[in-house]
């Protein structure tokens, strides 16, 4: 039994780690600055964002793609719904929804989204190495 309970909150620490640097990632966001995002990705990382007809493989392509975001969604702001967190190892997959809220003529809008981030642990830091997110569909038929 103590094994278990030892195994379990050992678990608990790197799932605290990988929350908080999803909610960092939030934070970032929020500050409309691309620079200060790039760096909460790996250097190979890959994004598929919810604005994008395209892949972005590249450090250019997602600066170009944070850029536009940024333009596009004024006063970007996003809030976290449910999240779901597995930890293998040095890998990690958080999976869940957010909804992104915005300014346009002077008008608060918002987008659900639902997103995984699959994170690699870089010396402290989870960075993010593979990133999907993409419009809630619509529920009614």
């Amino acid at each position: 039994m103590v094994v278990l309970s030892l195994g379990s909150s050992a678990l608990a620490e790197p799932k605290a780690e990988v929350a908080a640097a999803t909610s960092g990632w939030g934070q970032v966001l929020g500050e409309g600055d691309p620079e200060k995002v790039l760096p909460l990705y790996s250097d190979d990382a890959v994004l598929w964002g919810t604005l994008s007809p395209t892949v972005r493989s590249d450090r250019a392509a997602l600066r170009d793609y944070f850029v536009g975001a940024f333009k596009v969604l004024p006063s970007l702001k996003v809030t976290f719904g449910d999240q779901l967190i597995r930890v293998y190892g040095n890998a990690a997959v958080n999976t869940g929804y957010y909804t992104f809220s915005y300014v346009k003529d002077g008008e608060t809008k918002t987008l659900p989204a639902r997103y995984s981030f699959t994170y690699v642990k870089n010396g402290q830091r989870w960075l993010i190495v593979d990133h999907h997110s993409s419009a809630m569909p619509s529920t009614s038929r």
